[in-house]
């Protein structure tokens, strides 16, 4: 590393177990920066985090000459017979409160520090005409925050949640499950409190005030198909559509969630509907958000639609006639958004349906 010039600054810490923060205070930034050169640091005074001492080093005008522009600033494990250190940092510049700049602040991930690489940190932290045009520099001032973490043995990493895997197998298992719905000609078990948790209708029917009419055990389910309602469960269980997931099931789930007030599942339902339209399913997802009121989904057929050829190629889908009887006012108001000049003989054929 560059020759080292130490100057006096003002420094001030905090201590837990394995981490130090350690703020380092350089007043009269611009006589520093005049009388350090380039590839010459400003030195803190040692401090200890781990049983091992450090320092943070600061160049104002950037260790070498590549980075002449820039502010860098070190990490340097000074204790000589250390050995092997891990540990990370995060290198910030403070601002008027004291508290870090984000656009000013790089963090490490867990480094090796040893006696080859005994100083780690960043040669371009950031350049020195962004610092003097900036608010932070006050009173020709400049204050760095180092955050170290000493890391001894192997980190501990938090795993994510695993929840909806254990309510996944609860599911799968069938463990002590106290209900059981009959859907056609399949039967699923499922658990009162869980269904009751994810689901204000479920709630209702279940603990609520029409607990009395699901009494019977099977519960009769008439208005699901049977995969339908299984992966309306795997939902409410691990809150995750089934592994396969196509635009007809997203369709029957769609109507499901919205039967039993399930909002995320609605959006992501939606969401799969919205952004695979085509030619031959928009017909039937128009319907749909038209009977069900999902107003996202007809906004965007209705979009997709006001292409003539879409129209045109809708027009000879299976969908169609299911669309004209069902919904005969959405075709009128979406003929009511096209300009007669680029509809022609479409237009009459569709505005026929209300004579």
């Amino acid at each position: 590393m560059a020759e080292q010039c130490k100057i006096s600054a003002a420094m001030v810490y905090e201590e837990r177990s394995y981490a130090r923060s350690y703020v380092l205070k350089v007043d009269g930034y611009s006589r520093v920066k005049a009388f350090l050169e380039t590839g010459k640091c400003l030195a803190s005074a040692p401090f200890s985090v781990g049983g091992n001492d450090w320092t943070v080093e600061c160049y104002p005008n950037g260790d070498n000459r590549i980075h002449a522009h820039y502010i860098s600033l070190f990490l340097r494990l000074e204790s000589a017979d250390a050995g092997d250190v891990k540990a990370k940092f995060t290198l910030s510049l403070l601002d008027k409160n004291g508290q870090p700049v984000p656009s000013y602040s790089r963090a490490s991930p867990v480094l090796t520090f040893s006696k080859k690489d005994s100083c780690l940190g960043y040669p371009d932290f950031f350049k020195k005409a962004d610092l003097e045009a900036s608010a932070h520099l006050r009173d020709d001032c400049l204050t760095i925050r180092c955050d170290v973490t000493v890391i001894h043995g192997e980190e501990t990493r938090i795993p994510p949640s695993d929840l909806h895997q254990h309510l996944g197998d609860l599911l799968e298992n069938k463990d002590a499950t106290d209900l059981i719905f009959q859907v056609g000609a399949h039967s699923f078990s499922a658990h009162r409190c869980v269904l009751a948790a994810r689901s204000s209708v479920f709630k209702a029917e279940l603990l609520g005030a029409m607990k009395e009419s699901s009494a019977a055990n099977p519960i009769e389910i008439y208005d699901v198909e049977a995969d339908v309602f299984k992966s309306l469960l795997h939902f409410i269980y691990t809150d995750s559509v089934p592994p396969v997931f196509g635009v007809v099931m997203a369709s029957h789930l769609l109507v499901a969630a919205d039967r039993y007030n399930i909002g995320r599942l609605k959006m992501i339902c939606e969401e799969k509907l919205c952004t695979h339209i085509d030619s031959n399913m928009v017909a039937t997802s128009l319907a749909l958000a038209e009977q069900h009121g999902f107003h996202r989904l007809k906004e965007a057929c209705l979009q997709f639609l006001a292409s003539p050829s879409n129209f045109k190629a809708m027009m000879a889908s299976d969908g169609f006639e299911h669309l004209t009887s069902s919904c005969p006012h959405v075709l009128k108001e979406l003929v009511a958004r096209i300009l007669p000049a680029e509809w022609g003989v479409a237009k009459d054929v569709v505005m026929t349906m209300w004579k």
